[in-house]
């Protein structure tokens, strides 16, 4: 697909400088661009690329004053993260879309399919299935018995959804995610055994959810696991039974969240996040990579950081003493050898 600089302009709200009939038929990196191509620039840090890019129109915010001439046509939005962004799912749209049922796809009589649905090969989609128009499972994905799968939901290779979970509208679940398996859930003997704990609820993702590769959501003991509308979760994410995730909350790589914890709307959690059983995080809360969240957080939008997780601000403070605490330690030893010098005189 062919686009002026023109087109994109008009279709962003942005104006253009430079030459309006430039044509792009491609995107690239900034740092990457080519002719042909159309790339963005929203961190300043990027800004060298720009006087030495090859891309023939580049989108830029408003506010942007280049230093040196810029060879590339430049687009003027008001977000150019946003506005690139938006090109880029219009531009994944207009891809043509797999449709049809592949032979080797097993599908219970029971099933019912919906219109221009994609089921891929070595798929199974079990007893009493609901799966929505225009729905695609890709190939050896497995859809457990009765569960519902709302229209326009994308399900990659591999991915594994057991037995009566719900998944809402224009969700996407990406390759070796596992959506539904038991939560852990065993209970102590005298006998220093223990005794599986049987989970008997399911995994409710509303709409618009993202679900990176080879995440783990576990069922609910009792009732659901609930992934409210909007949460994106990325690669490597574990989610315990009886978790729910509030609206538009966002998690990066390795987050673990503990079982029965209940987490706001609008939160965002680093990679390598950590909460335990049985807390609740109120709205808006940040918690920056690798923090330790061991207790409730009331106050909402507040910045967590560290493990024990505490206040932003504090927390960096007290990491600045922690590291002088050889000095510090020094300096104490000195003033009791003093001070035991002064004793003996």
């Amino acid at each position: 697909m062919k686009f002026t600089a023109k087109e994109i302009a008009k279709f962003l709200n942005g104006d253009v400088e430079g030459d309006p009939g430039a044509v792009v038929n491609s995107v690239a990196k900034i740092e990457e661009g080519h002719e042909g191509a159309l790339s963005f620039l929203s961190n300043i840090s990027y800004e060298k690329y720009i006087y030495t890019t090859g891309s023939s129109v580049v989108i830029v915010n408003r506010d942007f004053r280049p230093s040196s001439p810029v060879s590339a046509t430049m687009i003027r939005v008001d977000n150019a993260y946003e506005a690139f962004a938006s090109l880029l799912s219009i531009y994944e749209e207009s891809k043509p879309r797999k449709k049809g049922i592949h032979t080797r796809a097993v599908i219970e009589k029971s099933a019912k399919i919906g219109k221009d649905v994609y089921i891929g090969p070595m798929a199974y989609i079990g007893e009493n299935v609901v799966l929505g128009d225009r729905c695609s499972v890709y190939q050896n994905a497995s859809i457990g018995d009765n569960c519902m799968i709302e229209e326009n939901t994308a399900i990659y290779p591999s991915v594994t959804i057991y037995h009566e979970c719900i998944i809402g509208k224009n969700c996407i679940i990406h390759a070796g995610s596992v959506i539904g398996s038991d939560g852990f859930g065993f209970a102590p003997q005298a006998d220093a055994n223990y005794k599986k704990i049987p989970q008997l609820g399911n995994v409710i993702l509303e709409d618009n959810v993202e679900i990176g590769a080879n995440v783990v959501v576990d069922r609910a003991t009792m009732g659901s696991t609930i992934i409210r509308r909007g949460v994106k979760l990325d690669n490597l994410i574990q989610i315990g039974h009886n978790v729910e995730v509030g609206e538009n909350t966002v998690m990066a790589g390795q987050t673990g969240i503990a079982g029965s914890t209940k987490i706001g709307k609008n939160c965002m959690f680093g990679g390598q996040v950590g909460i335990t059983g049985h807390v609740k995080i109120a709205d808006g809360t940040k918690a920056a990579a690798q923090a330790g969240i061991n207790g409730n957080i009331l106050k909402e939008n507040l910045t967590v950081y560290g493990s024990p997780a505490f206040e932003y601000r504090k927390a960096q403070l007290s990491h600045i003493i922690f590291r002088k605490l050889p000095e510090l330690k020094d300096k104490v030893d000195k003033l009791a050898d003093d001070i035991e010098e002064i004793k003996n005189r």
